[in-house]
């Protein structure tokens, strides 16, 4: 009877399965099957095997938007990083003034992603944009035609969007630091520097490690911004992983070779983010690398 009593606690859990079973293991199986079949129309297929992954491999289009997506997200992290927790050492820790700083660094984050490309376009407008029109004074600026003008709008936009999340994770492990290690190095004479690399960097390992790992993955992800601000252009300048692979999944519905291109693409994302874990992780025990 205790036995019983004890694997009833397997029910609570049940639904749980369910959910994840329907959002993400059924339709990775499917993915799976696509990517092993020719697919001409409805009931019509043949297996090919691993064809298409070979194929997707040997893609030097895949190669390119590969290397402008690592670009991107380590742009993204070098930027984000540090700027988000500057911010956090800058925001009060007393007062009216957190609850302020916490609402208005929230507020990028609310905004749905499509929206955000959208707002971007219009703030970037030589005619009627603020950042348009004022950088368009000294210099021309047009990220629908210049490759390096597209790149400059996207990171700017990200930054934007994107650094709140990693200035409140930092700030929260600024929080959780006990005012005694502070008294500790008052008392010590330790400068701000040696604070900060001492004691609160360390102590904030935790946190910005989550923070590192979500910008990475997000940022390595990325597709509603920048399809709605660029398109992928101008040329194929801005065409990343996520826009390479709706093309060859939606536009030229080859879903034998977008099932393969997914499952590569799911595939690099769960294997960097597991080698900056562990190393991360490394560095936090003061291990080699």
């Amino acid at each position: 009877m205790d036995k019983w009593e004890d694997n009833k606690a397997w029910f609570l859990v049940l639904p749980v399965f369910i959910i994840v079973a329907f959002s993400s293991i059924l339709p990775i199986m499917t993915v799976v099957n696509y990517s092993i079949q020719d697919i001409w129309g409805p009931g019509q297929s043949v297996f090919v095997g691993t064809e298409w992954y070979r194929e997707m491999l040997a893609n030097d289009r895949l190669h390119d938007a590969l290397w402008r997506q690592f670009l991107f997200s380590g742009l993204v992290l070098l930027i984000e990083m540090p700027l988000g927790i500057l911010l956090a050492l800058a925001m009060p820790k007393r007062g009216w003034g957190v609850s302020a700083c916490l609402v208005t660094m929230s507020l990028p984050l609310l905004i749905p992603w499509n929206t955000i490309g959208t707002i971007w376009i219009i703030f970037t407008r030589p005619d009627i944009g603020l950042f348009g029109a004022a950088v368009n004074q000294f210099m021309e600026f047009d990220h629908t035609a210049r490759p390096l003008d597209a790149w400059v709008t996207l990171m700017l936009m990200e930054v934007w969007h994107w650094t709140p999340l990693v200035t409140l994770l930092a700030y929260a492990g600024l929080r959780a630091i006990p005012e005694a290690y502070y008294q500790a190095a008052k008392i010590d004479g330790a400068s701000a520097w040696s604070t900060f690399w001492y004691i609160q960097l360390p102590k904030m390992r935790g946190v910005l490690t989550i923070a590192f790992l979500l910008r990475f993955m997000d940022s390595f992800l990325i597709y509603a911004e920048p399809f709605v601000l660029t398109g992928g252009g101008p040329g194929n300048s801005t065409t990343f992983l996520s826009i390479y692979l709706v093309k060859i999944a939606l536009l030229q519905f080859d879903l034998g070779p977008g099932g393969a291109f997914s499952l590569i693409y799911f595939v690099i994302v769960l294997l960097f983010s597991y080698m900056f874990y562990q190393a991360l992780q490394r560095v936090g025990r003061g291990e080699k690398v």
